[in-house]
């Protein structure tokens, strides 16, 4: 896949997948979800390598899913957050997941739990505009100009 090819690719799924595709950027915004914020929380969680998260981490930061936070003056020490575009990405994580559950399980697997009542999430991706359950109707993909 071309990077610049699909920075102007008119398909909103290639477009985020031009800088989103990576597994390291999806585990780190899974970890900013648990909580994490520092480069040392992220690379001991991840056992990904110094170089390698120092770049994902300035990508995320670059395509607005992070922001960096100064923590610490002395020694200047900054973590990184998630931004509004990071948080809205949750639901993409926990669809992902529920698909790996279904489609790729096996042994023991974590479950996402509901933090209030504590049963256990089924995730479903509904559309706001019918109510119906997306993957139960036909869909198309049409371009602004009725293309």
């Amino acid at each position: 896949m071309n990077d610049k090819k699909t920075c102007d690719d008119p398909c909103p799924i290639a477009r985020s997948l031009a800088f989103l595709g990576d597994a390291w950027s999806l585990l780190i915004l899974r970890d900013a979800h648990l909580g994490f914020t520092r480069f040392d929380q992220f690379r001991k969680s991840l056992g990904i390598a110094p170089t390698i998260l120092t770049r994902r981490l300035a990508m995320l930061t670059e395509e607005g899913m992070l922001e960096k936070r100064l923590y610490s003056e002395r020694p200047p020490r900054e973590e990184y957050v998630l931004t509004a575009a990071g948080r809205d990405f949750l639901p993409v994580l926990v669809m992902i997941g529920a698909w790996g559950h279904r489609y790729r399980g096996g042994g023991r697997l974590v479950r996402i739990h509901d933090a209030e009542t504590g049963e256990a999430i089924k995730p479903v991706a509904i559309d706001e505009v019918t109510g119906a359950k997306i993957g139960t109707r036909p869909l198309r993909f049409v371009l602004p100009d009725g293309g």
